[in-house]
């Protein structure tokens, strides 16, 4: 999972149209190497970005930082092939953020993953990331295919 010396985070930032919908006012794009060395310097820069738009300040430093490293870990740890980045797309504005998160892998079906609040399933070693996604976003969407995860923060 490790990449060559030489890998670096690359964004992309890009104004966007007027009806972009839920009140989203730029788009952010990045690919993430499949490090975890750079899950922290990835999820630092976007909540810099959002921070500045965002209304609620104290959901970003919280809720989206954390989900958003969830969403990272879990697309690096389970998604993608050791040479493949991962792809981030993310939108924002005053009263809504909106990230996407893909990764080259197979993917899966999120109505398998055990409910890891369950006595059942406590000792279970997955299941929490995604319930921490799903408890601190609003909205948590995936594809079909399984590889790409949505997660939409509104306005507390």
């Amino acid at each position: 999972m490790s990449q060559p010396a030489h890998a670096t985070l690359s964004a992309n930032v890009a104004r966007l149209p007027a009806d972009a919908g839920l009140g989203l006012e730029a788009e952010l794009t990045l690919t993430v190497p499949n490090d975890i060395a750079f899950i922290e310097e990835a999820v630092g820069l976007v909540v810099r970005h959002v921070e500045a738009h965002f209304v609620d300040r104290h959901s970003i430093r919280f809720n989206l930082r954390v989900a958003f490293t969830e969403a990272l870990a879990n697309a690096m740890f389970y998604g993608a092939a050791a040479a493949d980045g991962i792809g981030v797309r993310v939108r924002f504005g005053r009263n809504a953020i909106e990230v996407e998160v893909t990764d080259p892998g197979k993917g899966f079906d999120p109505a398998l993953i055990p409910d890891p609040t369950l006595p059942e399933n406590r000792t279970l070693p997955n299941g929490r990331g995604l319930f921490l996604i799903r408890h601190l976003m609003d909205e948590v969407r995936f594809n079909a295919k399984g590889n790409s995860i949505c997660m939409i923060l509104r306005r507390g």
